[in-house]
């Protein structure tokens, strides 16, 4: 992978990652598109390393609080709704990488997203409860959502957020706590798949200038796209997104018919 490509992948990771849109579908499309189909989980975590540094930096707030104050409420609501992605990415790892590798459901998976956020949209008007009023058990249904979201077109941010407004959270409040999730889930994605790499179980290789040049984009469109997340559901509508993933899937479905993927 040169830098050109890294660059455009991070810029792609930056911007799907929080648009409802899934940033591993996506990335799987521009791995096609360059020609580095061999690159599995592991160039997509270490390109979430980026966006990670876009969630501290626009909830850096929320984050110093749980780290001066790790014992409080907003911290369990977080593990909780982090426990389904570990337990169904650990158990399914090697399913996921080779689904992720193959990218053969990724057509199926962007038309269900579409549906996950035409509902959602329907629903976004009636939430009523703020963050600091969702509960273990609302936490817990949208870990789930997470969870499905580990393959590879399902879009996480799509998921959480549309599980949220299932739970009439507050649009505000489903973006906050949906991004927030989105921390222990990239962090511990990174550390498993850095491990891989020092021990040799992966044999994938990427240079350095590339890696940074990759991390620096998706940080920044990343930063950006958290920031135009936030706005569009405060008085948006998220029926746009349902439509994009609803056509990109057919013509996924349609390009791996005809053997083009």
């Amino acid at each position: 992978m040169n830098e050109f490509q890294a660059i455009i992948l991070g810029i792609i990771q930056g911007l799907t990652e929080f648009l409802p849109v899934s940033s591993t579908g996506h990335l799987y499309l521009g791995r096609h598109l360059f020609g580095l189909d061999e690159a599995g989980l592991f160039l997509d975590t270490m390109l979430h390393i980026g966006t990670l540094f876009a969630v501290l930096a626009v909830y850096g707030d929320d984050v110093i609080a749980i780290v001066k104050k790790p014992f409080n409420r907003l911290t369990g609501l977080l593990l909780v709704g982090t426990v389904p992605a570990v337990a169904v990415g650990l158990l399914f790892e090697d399913f996921f990488e080779e689904v992720s590798r193959t990218g053969a459901t990724v057509g199926y998976e962007f038309l269900l997203t579409g549906f996950v956020l035409w509902m959602a949209d329907r629903l976004k008007s009636r939430g009523t409860k703020p963050l600091e009023r969702i509960s273990y058990g609302d936490a817990l249904f949208i870990g789930c959502f997470q969870a499905a979201a580990i393959m590879p077109a399902l879009s996480r941010s799509g998921l959480t957020i549309a599980a949220s407004l299932y739970r009439r959270m507050e649009r505000e409040a489903a973006a906050r706590f949906s991004f927030l999730l989105s921390l222990p889930a990239i962090g511990g994605g990174v550390l498993l798949q850095g491990a891989k790499l020092f021990s040799g179980e992966s044999r994938e290789v990427i240079g350095l200038s590339p890696l940074l040049l990759g991390t620096l984009f998706s940080a920044i469109f990343g930063y950006l796209a958290v920031r135009w997340m936030i706005g569009l559901l405060k008085s948006g509508s998220l029926k746009g997104f349902a439509v994009y993933v609803w056509l990109l899937g057919l013509f996924i479905l349609g390009a791996q018919l005809s053997g083009v993927f």
